[in-house]
């Protein structure tokens, strides 16, 4: 599923292309993803302007002048930008084409992904407005995560993926700021001393800067038209995850491969506390 980095990344690759242009067509093959995409957004959209490509958490928000456009890009969703006149494949389900002949093209074969038209805010859209604050926003600091983690029982990971909490913060994401900061997944969250919030406050947005800047470099690829890759997504060297019985690269020791809440925890015994 991409995270928050990808999603971003996304975003900027997006952008440049179709800020500013006036949708000419919107190609709906397949309205069968997350839920149901609006057949009537084939009448709605076209002579749209899309005004402003933003990122919500998760959601991509393209703003025109009539209402905004809400993406998710689900679980394995991707854009691409190509010639309107290249064949669509089995698993491109939307197309968006401007003037100009620029084609942003969707294509996901888990079909999780989401097109929702939302006419007035979009922040206030029931799936936006019960988010927490951005993870790099100046307020996600050490004492916030304080404040937010007092008197909680529950694992800090578990807590720390809390989109209510801080939007955007994804699994593999978690384990990568925790394992920054020394803290172990395992940790109460009510636990963490204020110094411990703070390591953590940077850690998690030093994994997020050193992910997007990282994607940053692979810009190039959503003009591409070679079949299997998909734009956004991105190699990445992380220190723990996926990495279970491989050696920590701050200790040598074993990495640990846990569950919690169905989803997989990785960490090092000797240097997370």
């Amino acid at each position: 599923m991409p995270e928050l980095p990808e999603v971003e990344i996304t975003r900027q690759g997006i952008r440049e292309a179709i800020e500013g242009r006036r949708l000419y067509r919107f190609i709906l093959r397949n309205a069968a993803l997350r839920w149901p995409v609006d057949p009537h957004l084939v009448h709605t959209l076209p002579g749209l302007v899309v005004h402003k490509v933003e990122r919500r958490a998760k959601f991509l928000l393209l703003r025109m002048s009539a209402g905004t456009l809400l993406v998710h890009l689900g679980m394995s969703g991707f854009f691409r930008l190509v010639s309107p006149d290249n064949l669509p494949g089995r698993h491109d389900h939307i197309d968006l084409v401007f003037e100009g002949d620029t084609c942003l093209r969707y294509n996901d074969v888990r079909r999780f992904g989401a097109f929702l038209w939302v006419e007035g805010d979009p922040l206030l859209h029931p799936l936006l407005a019960g988010l927490g604050p951005e993870p790099l926003d100046a307020v996600v600091d050490g004492p916030f995560l304080r404040d937010c983690f007092k008197g909680r029982i529950a694992p800090v990971k578990n807590v720390l993926m809390d989109q209510k909490i801080v939007a955007g913060i994804g699994n593999i994401y978690a384990n990568e700021a925790l394992f920054g900061a020394g803290i172990s997944p395992l940790r109460a969250a009510g636990e963490l001393t204020p110094a411990q919030c703070d390591q953590l406050s940077n850690a998690l947005k030093g994994v997020l800067i050193k992910a997007i800047k990282a994607g940053q470099r692979t810009l190039d690829s959503f003009y591409e038209s070679t079949a299997g890759e998909k734009p956004g997504y991105f190699p990445a060297v992380f220190a723990v995850y996926g990495r279970d019985t491989q050696k920590c690269p701050r200790c040598g020791s074993p990495i640990v491969k846990t569950v919690q809440a169905g989803r997989s925890s990785y960490f090092c015994p000797s240097c997370q506390h």
